[in-house]
């Protein structure tokens, strides 16, 4: 199976050059294949095809002041939109960001938001990064075999070598696994528990985003403004 023509590819330019090689790879070519046959087979994927690389659209490489890595998409129609823990105005709040936002309004005395979607972070520098990038409906970690963390563990390796003071958060025993690929002497890596009700309340307290906010201001990058209104 040859390589697909980069040209092809649907991703904000900065991101397009850095990662250059990694669209070349065979393995990318495998990706785009193996989604097309699901496709074929009548399997719906999210999130929608244009959304897939959205969090880079909106957060391009020089703009990139924290990564929040997550698993993989939400699989419930009308959830993915191509941002970790993010979804559409409109969707119901998932129980993961409610606990995000519980723990932002403690460390910064933030307002409750009405909505889920987090766009806003995004277009001040917070890539929502998913370690796998699509998934099939109803059916969680379904496409965690077909190549997406050779792709996304590059894009973790390529931020931490070609950046200067990036903040990673990285929510669960999943998430810290890439702790490997960040090079902790120049960086701000932030670990803790998931933000699932499933860990038993164990993400609260950490103060994850008073320390990203300290970490830029240290470093003299503008802070993030985390309230979503």
């Amino acid at each position: 199976m040859s390589a697909i023509n980069i040209n092809q590819i649907k991703i904000e330019e900065s991101w397009k050059s850095l990662l250059k090689n990694e669209f070349e790879a065979e393995y990318f070519s495998k990706i785009k294949h193996g989604l097309q046959q699901m496709r074929d087979a009548g399997e719906t994927i999210y999130p929608p095809g244009p959304q897939i690389f959205k969090t880079f659209d909106l957060t391009p490489v020089e703009k990139v002041k924290v990564v929040i890595l997550g698993q993989d998409p939400y699989h419930n129609p009308g959830e993915a939109m191509g941002m970790s823990f993010s979804v559409p105005k409109g969707v119901r709040t998932p129980p993961s960001l409610v606990n995000i936002y519980k723990e932002l309004a403690t460390d910064l005395g933030t307002a409750m938001p009405t909505h889920g979607d987090l766009t806003y972070w995004g277009q001040q520098g917070v890539l929502m990064l998913n370690a796998i990038l699509t998934v099939s409906q109803n059916k969680p970690a379904s496409h965690r075999n077909i190549g997406w963390q050779f792709f996304t563990d590059a894009v973790i390796s390529n931020i931490s070598s070609n950046l200067d003071n990036i903040v990673f958060m990285l929510w669960g025993n999943f998430a810290k696994g890439k702790a490997a690929l960040i090079d902790e002497s120049k960086h701000l890596v932030l670990s803790s528990a998931h933000p699932s009700p499933l860990a038993g309340g164990a993400f609260f307290g950490n103060h994850h985003f008073s320390k990203a906010n300290a970490f830029l201001i240290a470093h003299g990058k503008n802070p993030i403004d985390w309230q979503i209104v």
